[in-house]
């Protein structure tokens, strides 16, 4: 018998999609050897000039117009994809990814973003008979992931769940099962030991993620953490931002022993294990993992759309607060520097809730399971084959 192949398909529209995409691959190798995976930005793939182009738009827009950005979320929010959309993405990928679809010949197609979900849902509409599962990778349900020829939902929340059901999924399609996160976050590590493998001081640690973008780091917000870098160790991550990581490294507030100036890394769920506080944009992936490893978390300048709508769940539920001043900052850093030194009076800060029982493999576990049926019956190809030449020889 073959390997069963899954083909997992994003865009580059905001890390977090095909991030998602990786993790599942990972955890789908971790639990069987078997499982072949591929993990493909589907415009990237087909058109990479084009692709290069409206993800620059794109981010272009978020940096200098956030506004509209929210404002298109919610112009579409209830609207299903409209016939206009579905004739460009016919004309620029049908017929190139029926090529590739016809190439891979993959037993199970996942989506972790609406486009390649609504392009293979096409081909479904058109007699391709492959299942295809779609990762909603927020916490939220805008009416873009929505598309007729998908057979399974899997999303992050009951909230989500009920969502898509009000909107007139079938409730059997639609399972709660957490955004995939990679292995490495299935597990919390003890943060003495991290911070010494990663040659960090066994201080209170404040980790600072999203700014990937340049969006950031203010300068308000950059002088309120210089304040604290006597009592806490400061970990910021700038992601592939070089510009931006020159401009930290070289500013006069950041040039002290506690604080660290990350540019891209692989080591993230080290680097959470280690910190006591993690503060970021509300991307679904970042919150996902900072709730696998039990952070409380402070959410910075959400954008209008998902993330504001990521940020609205996390807050609701108690995990997390908004940075909504230099002030509330300055009480969490106080909180996580006495909670060090053992002191445990805060007056009227408010906690945030207990971590929930969460099982980041639980979206990998699910989709195993659903795998079972079809792997089970997968015939191998050269068998096949063979088969079909015998037949012919003796005709």
């Amino acid at each position: 018998m073959r390997k069963t192949t899954v083909l997992i398909l994003s865009e580059g529209f905001g890390s977090g999609h095909t991030q998602a995409g990786y993790a599942l691959a990972a955890g789908l190798k971790k639990m069987d050897r078997n499982i072949r995976t591929k993990v493909m930005e589907l415009g990237s793939f087909l058109n990479p000039k084009a692709a290069s182009l409206i993800l620059s738009a794109y981010r272009a827009t978020v940096n200098t117009s956030p506004t509209l950005v929210g404002m298109m979320y919610r112009m579409k929010y209830e609207k299903p994809v409209g016939r206009f959309s579905w004739l460009a993405l016919h004309t620029m990928f049908y017929h190139h990814t029926a090529q590739v679809m016809e190439q891979l010949q993959p037993d199970l197609i996942i989506c972790t973003h609406p486009i390649p979900s609504a392009i293979i849902s096409r081909l479904k509409r058109s007699g391709m008979d492959i299942p295809l599962y779609t990762v909603i990778t927020d916490y939220d349900a805008h009416s873009s992931w929505i598309t007729p020829g998908v057979d399974r939902y899997l999303v992050s929340a009951p909230e989500v769940r009920a969502l898509l059901i009000q909107r007139g999924i079938k409730p059997e399609a639609v399972q709660v099962t957490g955004i995939p996160v990679h292995p490495d976050f299935w597990s919390v590590r003890d943060k003495q030991a991290v911070r010494k493998e990663l040659a960090i001081k066994n201080m209170p640690t404040v980790f600072v993620m999203g700014g990937g973008w340049g969006l950031l780091f203010k300068e308000d917000f950059i002088t309120r953490l210089a304040a604290w870098r006597e009592r806490v160790q400061i970990v910021c991550c700038v992601g592939s931002n070089d510009k931006l990581a020159a401009k930290l490294r070289n500013d006069p507030r950041f040039d002290h022993p506690n604080i660290i100036v990350l540019g891209y890394t692989r080591e993230i769920s080290k680097w959470m294990d280690a910190s006591d506080l993690l503060i970021t944009k509300p991307g679904g992936m970042t919150c996902t993992e900072g709730l696998a490893k039990g952070l409380p978390m402070l959410f910075f300048e959400s954008l209008p759309g998902q993330e504001a709508k990521n940020c609205e769940y996390f807050v609701k539920s108690g995990y997390g607060e908004v940075l909504a001043s230099g002030d509330a900052l300055d009480i969490w850093f106080r909180r996580v520097a006495d909670e060090s030194a053992g002191i445990s009076g805060y007056g009227k800060v408010k906690r945030l809730n207990p971590q929930p029982v969460y099982k980041p493999e639980r979206c990998v576990q699910a989709v195993m399971q659903l795998l079972q049926p079809a792997s089970s019956s997968v015939p191998d190809r050269d068998q096949m084959k063979e088969t079909r030449l015998a037949g012919q020889m003796a005709n």
